[in-house]
């Protein structure tokens, strides 16, 4: 798939904006999860969508003020639907609207499970600097070529028995000898629902997308991660720690 959607269903309003500052200066696009394959349209009781209010809404109080524009990817259809790849369809769509909104500002895209498995297709976008994948289904067939030069934070509970793990580590694999820089962390004890250990996957989510965005420095652990070399599978296995409370404090304009 190239990284522009033109081929993508015409006017399907792809990106719905959570909050956008008339000066933004960076975007995070938000991805749920699907299906494998249903073609019918996401009704109004979306429960991936409702699954990831709790990272919306830690996002949108930790960007707020930092000119920080924060958006969901509206899909066509529930599922990914073979190859078709729909919702990653409609992540670039989201993407060049974003683009036509904001201008070529630097993207950071979060996506779960399908919505992981779109993002991580869609991150050649040329807005897109880095993603955060939580939980993310990773065929053995899926490219990732397209993510050379990008930051890419991968989170995998180790209950997980919906998307495998072992999936998610051998993608990070290849995308690191592809070129990307790879950080890959173990939720212990938490499965693809993200139901335990909650606050630990909405805090990590944010403190690692607001320093994506260069808000604060990335944490030293994910530091050392994308600095080793790119057959070193240490970068693959870090376990999540207990996140505080607080996020570091963004900078105050002078």
């Amino acid at each position: 798939m190239s990284g522009t959607a033109a081929d993508s269903a015409v006017g399907h309003p792809a990106l719905h904006w959570r909050t956008r500052p008339d000066r933004a200066t960076a975007a995070v696009l938000v991805l749920h999860g699907g299906e494998e394959d249903n073609l019918a349209r996401p009704g109004r009781l979306n429960l991936p969508l409702l699954r990831m209010r709790g990272f919306l809404r830690a996002l949108t109080k930790a960007t707020a003020d930092a000119g920080v524009a924060v958006g969901t990817v509206r899909y066509r259809h529930r599922g990914w639907n073979g190859p078709r790849a729909d919702a990653a369809r409609d992540a670039l769509t989201a993407l060049d609207e974003l683009t036509a909104d904001l201008g070529p500002v630097p993207t950071v895209l979060i996506g779960h499970s399908m919505g992981g498995r779109a993002a991580l297709r869609a991150g050649g976008h040329p807005t897109v600097t880095g993603l955060v994948a939580l939980a993310p289904w990773c065929p053995a067939e899926d490219p990732c070529e397209q993510l050379a030069g990008r930051d890419v934070l991968l989170l995998h509970g180790d209950r997980d028995t919906v998307t495998a793990p072992a999936d998610t580590r051998a993608f990070a694999a290849r995308s690191r000898a592809a070129g990307a820089r790879v950080c890959g962390y173990t939720v212990t004890g938490s499965g693809h629902a993200m139901l335990q250990r909650v606050p630990d996957w909405h805090r990590a989510t944010t403190r690692l997308t607001t320093a994506l965005l260069g808000l604060h420095p990335l944490p030293a652990e994910t530091a050392s991660a994308l600095a080793l070399p790119p057959a070193s599978p240490e970068a693959l296995t870090l376990p999540l720690p207990r996140q505080p409370r607080r996020t570091p404090a963004l900078p105050t304009n002078p």
